[in-house]
């Protein structure tokens, strides 16, 4: 699937399946999610080439280094993507950090937007939006729809794990949207939910319900 990248990995196949273990607790879900998402990050940065070539000078002699510039925004959809947030600052801790608060309301069948803070001048940067599931789509698609009201650069979605037809969801709206994830789900069940998928990230990060 064009601008999605599944990152294959035995080591993330390993942890992906703890992951999903419903007897997995909340202790080793939070840092499964944690070092998973350092991978995620490991692999949108890449192709990185805003670089500035500086001076330096080792314990042995003087040299040249390339340091990041004009490095991109972290950005949350709450709540379950905060468990991923700290885990990518730590791989990028020159970024700044945004938040989008919205959910699918079941009654009115519609996305909520309960919170939006995001840096200042943040016009044409790069955003790594984090959320560890992509099932139904709403939601990131309403983040994306959001973010680009105030002309960002390119988006990256940072994703453990997403459902087909979420991923065909998010491209159809938003064609030059970057995916990075763990594993493709087949399937979503009539709660919305991905199949086998892992249950709800935001509650078994945080033991609610």
């Amino acid at each position: 699937m064009k601008n999605v990248k599944v990152i294959e990995h035995p080591l993330l196949k390993h942890k992906l399946g703890y992951l999903r273990d419903k007897n997995t607790n909340s202790h080793e879900f939070r840092e499964l999610v944690k070092e998973i998402s350092r991978i995620l990050a490991y692999e949108a940065m890449r192709e990185w080439k805003l670089t500035e070539t500086v001076s330096i000078e080792t314990p042995i002699a003087k040299t040249t280094t390339d340091r990041i510039i004009h490095p991109p925004v972290v950005v949350s959809i709450m709540r379950a993507g905060n468990g991923m947030l700290d885990a990518v600052l730590s791989m990028i801790p020159i970024s700044s950090a945004g938040y989008i608060g919205i959910y699918r309301d079941k009654f009115i069948h519609n996305t909520v937007e309960y919170y939006f803070k995001m840096p200042e001048n943040i016009k044409g940067k790069e955003i790594l939006l984090c959320d560890p599931l992509i099932a139904t789509a709403d939601t990131i698609v309403a983040a994306i729809d959001r973010l680009k009201q105030y002309d960002v650069g390119k988006i990256k979605v940072l994703s453990i794990l997403a459902s087909r037809i979420g991923l065909e969801k998010v491209l159809h709206f938003h064609p030059d949207v970057e995916i990075f994830t763990v594993n493709i789900e087949q399937e979503i069940n009539e709660s919305g939910y991905l199949v086998p998928g892992l249950g709800d990230a935001g509650d078994r990060l945080f033991q609610t319900k």
